[in-house]
Order: structure tokens, then C-alpha cells, then sequence
């Protein structure tokens, strides 16, 4: 029973550390960390585990590292299902420079810090090199999605992220086989670079194999569409096995080849097995983290000393900035994008796992004599994930900032629709100072917005490939404003992940069918804007009898109340923008109450807001042609 329970703690503290660094605002990593460490003072899995079974010592590492190694397939293969070979376009020279080039230079720099800062041997240094090789997707991720970083930048820094960890993961193999106990001479013998080249043929041939295999099965319907995720799953665990089994380590390439052929197929969709590979990959970041913070030893950490705080910071200030600015030169990014690469390296989920298996293979002993810096190399390895993704973390967006290569605010808007008077609501917005960005299929209607002043794409927003070529820097929400509600539906499920729930509008078109049977049904519509019962073809009606859009600055001499007063019920109250710039829309859920220092975007009319326009009939296409706001 007490196992049961401590089986059901660990992903409750990956649930609430994620949570609460959802709502801090910080990397979660390192409360993940935290509450891995504050737990690991009353309960330390190892000794946990080897009390279950009769006091062996080594049960503990012996069941919990292949769990590891699953639980890290399964986040590889996560990764591997979010790399579009579009963006290879614009990342594709500096991630290949960067996992080549950049990664041996990380390796000298991390291994000769390792051996004159902390006196570790030749052997290990390189190992612990080999190990720190690696960064950390799992936390590159939710940095990016906070920073939100030009296209280029952010491609090249997920693509690096992805790759290098079973490159990592790789070097660190051909190190321990061949240098430890060996030589540093031993990692260019014909038998390392020959075990190099199978590692990387047979994880990439399985990969390939497994993508095929699943492509034809699904694409054929071999398998019913509730299974595609287990499938994809369990395909992807089973070569990862087999792959290790052949030769170590090379699943990691196994399973990101897997997930990198199955996002690239165009066969059929599988946004339902990326959902699922993402909701199980943050409940193992969450269970790995704190399993694994658990198992370090504060009192190891203290022993580390400064020279542990002093190699991190050389990792930081140093080896990353080097490995960068050396591996790009003559790379199409420009300085201010590889500063904000040589400023972002944090390590994660690879690292502890790799440098906890090889500390338990060097304490098994694989040598005859005593290693210094054997004992230390999963305590220095933790002290760099922490370290790095606590500088990287606290540091990343005011960098960013810094370089002109994001924008601190998101509170711009992807509207979908450029009708004559959501291009009117749109200069609204573009005068207020928000970005407002405007895509369409009409390419008349883009046009105008053109000729307006605003930004436009001429496409539909239900192009995977239109969407990922969007310029989104400084936008937050996406506001589907068609006169189509299944189009508006289906735009703002296609725009959610990019988005989230929170910043997907809806408007509808018509409420005689918002509660019939020719309605959508709600869990299929982005929030309702701007209230009840106003819809696309009200708003339109008051538009075209003469409304205009307004923004009014509130304050304690002139509120709200004296606003609606001054209208009466010939206003639609739309939005308003706070004193910091924040913009938010009024909805049907949640309706706006404006306050003195906000200012209120507002569609007001000369005659009453209509009531009975839901059936009013579109204006005929003469009539359009000559609307002079067209």
C-alpha cells in the first residue's frame, strides 16, 4: 500500500510544480527540481526500492533506469513529431553547424573546464563533455513559446534542441566504451567510428522502417482511429528496444526519425497522436523530474563547492558563446540571432538520465582503477541542469528584448475574415497600436486592407503550411470573423495550438441557429464574441447603416457609466486596452466591465443597435462594389 501511494505522489508533484510555474511565470523545470530534491529528503527511490526487494542496493537504479529510458523515448519521439522539414528553409545550415561542428566544440570546452575546475579525470571530463553536448528540448520549448523569438531563431534553436540529445546521448556511448578504461586515443580507433556508423544506420533505418510501416497502416485503414495513438506509441517503444539492443543508445535516433516521418507524411492527419504524445510526454517530464531530483544528495551538491558554480558559469559565459559564434560563421543569421543562440543551452531530461546511467555503469566499475571524478558526475550534471535553466530562464526574454528579436507583448490579432467592416475593426486596433494581422481567401478583400494600411494574406488559414508561414511576432489571440460559422470553427481548432483556448475568439454568424440543430455544438467554437446575441451579420447591419468604430479614453471624470449614458443602447462594446497596453475582447462568458484609466473600443451608432437584423438578406454584389469603405 505505501507503494501505491508513493507511486501516485510523484505525478501529483509534477502536476502542481507545472502548475505553479504556469502561474509564476518560470521554466518549470526547476520546481520540478524542487520538489524532486525536498521529496528525495524523505523518500530516496533507490533505498525505497531496495527495501522492496530485500535490501540489494543496486534494485533501485536496476528497475527505475529502464522506466528512464521509455519515459525519454517518449519525449524524443514527441520532439521528432514537431519538426516540419519547412522550416529546414530557414534553420536548416545552422542546425546542421550547430550539431556538428558546434557539438564537438561544446564537448572540448565542457571536458577541459571539467578537468581544470573541478580535477575530474581525463576520462570523465570527456564523458561529462560528451553528456553536457546535449541541451534541452523539454525546456527549450516553454521558453520559446514565452520569449517567442523571430521564425528563424526559434527553428534553429527546436531543431538543435531535438537533434542534439540522441547526438549527446551518442558521444557520451563512445566515450564510455572507448575512453573510459581506454585512452583518449581509443574514440578515433577504426572500432569507435565503426560502432559510430552503426548506431546511426540502424537508428535511422528503424526509424524510416517504422514510419513506413505506420503510414501504410493507418493510411489504408488498418487500424481503427481510437488506436493510432497507442500504436504509434507502442511501434515507437518496441524500435526504440530493439534499436538499444543492437546498439546503445541509437533508439533515441530511432524514435526522433519516427516522429520526424510522421509529421512530414501527407497522408492523413495526426493531430489527435500529437495530442496524445504530448499530454503523456508532460506527465513523464513531471514524473522524471522529481524522481530524479529525489535521488541527488544536497550534501554531494555542497561538496561540489564553488568549482562546481564556477564550471556552469564557464558553460554559460564560454563554451556555449564559442561553440555558437565559431560553428555559424558565415551562416545566414545575423549577430543578433546567434547572440540569442549563444544565450539559450539549458540542459534537461537527456542529461540527468544519460550522466544517472553512466554513473551507475562507473560505480559498477568498468575499470580496474580508481577514476577521479566518477563519483561526482550525476551530482555536476544536475548542478548544470539547474544552473543553466535557471540563468537561461531568468535571462532569455530580457535578451530578447535586448536584440530587437521578440516582442514582450502578444496582444495583437490574427482576425480570420476581411469583410469591409472587420477591416474597419482592424484600423481600429492598428490605430490603438496593436499588431492586427488579416487573412482571407477573397483576394479583393485583402487588397483593400492593403490599400488601408494593414497587414494581409491573401489564403486560407486552413493551409497547415499558409499558417506556419504567418509573421504572428507580437500577436496573441486569433479572432475568426467569417461569415461562415463552420469555417470559423474549423480555423479556430486548426489555430489553437498556436494560441491556446484562452486566445481563440469566435464570432457567430447567425443566433437564429446558434441553438438549433444547424448550430455548431459549443466545444467546437473558440469563445463567443462580443455578447449575447450580437453576430457577424448584426454588427454587419449596424456597420452598413452608418456605425463607426471608437476608442474612448475612461477616467474618473468621464466612466463608463457616463460612456454607456452618452449612447445609450446605440453602442457594442468590443474591447478595451489597459494602462500597460494589455488588450482584452468582451464575450458572451466573460463580459468586460471598463474602468477609469482603460480605454474602451467601441462600435457606436447614430440610431438604436438592432434587434431583428439576424436574417437580414447580403447586400447585392453592385452595392458592394460601391461601398466606399470596400
Amino acid at each position: 500500500m505505501e507503494f501505491l501511494l508513493y507511486l501516485s505522489i510523484i505525478p501529483a508533484l509534477g502536476l502542481t510544480a507545472q502548475w505553479l510555474a504556469w502561474r509564476m511565470n518560470l521554466p518549470s523545470i526547476l520546481l520540478l527540481l524542487l520538489f524532486g530534491v525536498v521529496l528525495g529528503q524523505f523518500i530516496n527511490p533507490d533505498d525505497y526500492l531496495a527495501g522492496l526487494t530485500g535490501g540489494d542496493a543496486s534494485a533501485g537504479p536496476e528497475l527505475l533506469f529502464p522506466l528512464v529510458s521509455l519515459s525519454v523515448a517518449v519525449i524524443m519521439f514527441e520532439g521528432g513529431l514537431s519538426l516540419k522539414l519547412g522550416e529546414l528553409r530557414d534553420a536548416g545550415t545552422a542546425t546542421l553547424r550547430l550539431c556538428t561542428a558546434g557539438a564537438l566544440i561544446t564537448l572540448a570546452g565542457a571536458a577541459c573546464a571539467a578537468h581544470y575546475l573541478l580535477a575530474f579525470s581525463w576520462q570523465v571530463s570527456i564523458l561529462l563533455g560528451a553528456i553536457l553536448v546535449v541541451t534541452g528540448p523539454t525546456v527549450i520549448g516553454p521558453l520559446l513559446r514565452q520569449v517567442r523569438p523571430s521564425r528563424r531563431v526559434a527553428a534553429t534553436l527546436k531543431w538543435e534542441g531535438i537533434l542534439i540529445d540522441p547526438i549527446g546521448a551518442i558521444l557520451a556511448v563512445l566515450v564510455f566504451e572507448h575512453v573510459i578504461g581506454g585512452g583518449v586515443e581509443e574514440a578515433f580507433s577504426p572500432a569507435a567510428i565503426l560502432m559510430l556508423a552503426k548506431t546511426a544506420v540502424l537508428g535511422t533505418g528503424l526509424g524510416i522502417l517504422g514510419g513506413f510501416a505506420l503510414t501504410q497502416a493507418f493510411r489504408r485503414f488498418w487500424v481503427p482511429d481510437h488506436l493510432h495513438g497507442v500504436s504509434a506509441l507502442s511501434v515507437g517503444l518496441l524500435l526504440f528496444a530493439i534499436s538499444n539492443h543492437f546498439a546503445h543508445e541509437s533508439g533515441l535516433i530511432t524514435v526522433t526519425v519516427l516522429g520526424l516521418w510522421l509529421t512530414n507524411q501527407h497522408h492523413f492527419d495526426i493531430e489527435h497522436i500529437i495530442e496524445f504524445k504530448e499530454n503523456l510526454r508532460t506527465l513523464l517530464i513531471g514524473c522524471l523530474f522529481v524522481v530524479l531530483g529525489s535521488r541527488v544528495d544536497l550534501a554531494d551538491v555542497t561538496a561540489v563547492g564553488w568549482p562546481g558554480v564556477a564550471f556552469v558559469l564557464v558553460l554559460i559565459a564560454i563554451v556555449r558563446p564559442v561553440s555558437v559564434f565559431v560553428s555559424l560563421i558565415g551562416s545566414p543569421l545575423n549577430w543578433r540571432e546567434k547572440t540569442f543562440i549563444a544565450g539559450l543551452a539549458p540542459r534537461g531530461i537527456v542529461a540527468a538520465a544519460v550522466s544517472s546511467v553512466f554513473a551507475l555503469e562507473l560505480d559498477r566499475g568498468v575499470s580496474t582503477v580508481s577514476i577521479p571524478g566518477a563519483d561526482q558526475l550525476a551530482t555536476v550534471t544536475f548542478l548544470v541542469i539547474v544552473g543553466t535553466v535557471a540563468v537561461y530562464g531568468i535571462a532569455a526574454a530580457p535578451l530578447a528584448k535586448w536584440l530587437q528579436l521578440a516582442d514582450q507583448k502578444s496582444n495583437g490579432a490574427l482576425i480570420v475574415g476581411a469583410e469591409s467592416w472587420v477591416r474597419d475593426f482592424a484600423l481600429e486596433l492598428k490605430r490603438a497600436g496593436l499588431p492586427v494581422l488579416l487573412v482571407d481567401t477573397n483576394y479583393n478583400k485583402i487588397a483593400q486592407a492593403k490599400i488601408a494600411g494593414l497587414e494581409g494574406v491573401c489564403g486560407n488559414i486552413l493551409n497547415e503550411t499558409l499558417r506556419g508561414e504567418l509573421p504572428l511576432a507580437g500577436i496573441g489571440k486569433v479572432l475568426a470573423m467569417t461569415p461562415n460559422d463552420e469555417v470559423n470553427s474549423l480555423a479556430i481548432r486548426e489555430c489553437r495550438s498556436a494560441f491556446g483556448r484562452a486566445g481563440a475568439y469566435q464570432l457567430t454568424f447567425n443566433a437564429k441557429n446558434a441553438h438549433t440543430r444547424r448550430g455548431i455544438t459549443k466545444h467546437l467554437m473558440g469563445r463567443e464574441l462580443f455578447g449575447e446575441g450580437l453576430t457577424f451579420s448584426k454588427l454587419r447591419e449596424m456597420h452598413h447603416l452608418g456605425a463607426t468604430f471608437k476608442t474612448t479614453k475612461l477616467a474618473d471624470e468621464f466612466t463608463y457609466q457616463d460612456f454607456v449614458q452618452k449612447y445609450q443602447n446605440s453602442h457594442v462594446l468590443l474591447g478595451v486596452l489597459k494602462d500597460e497596453g494589455a488588450f482584452e475582447l468582451n464575450t458572451v462568458a466573460d463580459p468586460l466591465k471598463p474602468i477609469a484609466g482603460q480605454s474602451v473600443i467601441a462600435l457606436v451608432s447614430s440610431v438604436a443597435v438592432p434587434n431583428d437584423h439576424d436574417a437580414a438578406p447580403e447586400k447585392p454584389a453592385k452595392q458592394q462594389k460601391t461601398d466606399p469603405t470596400a
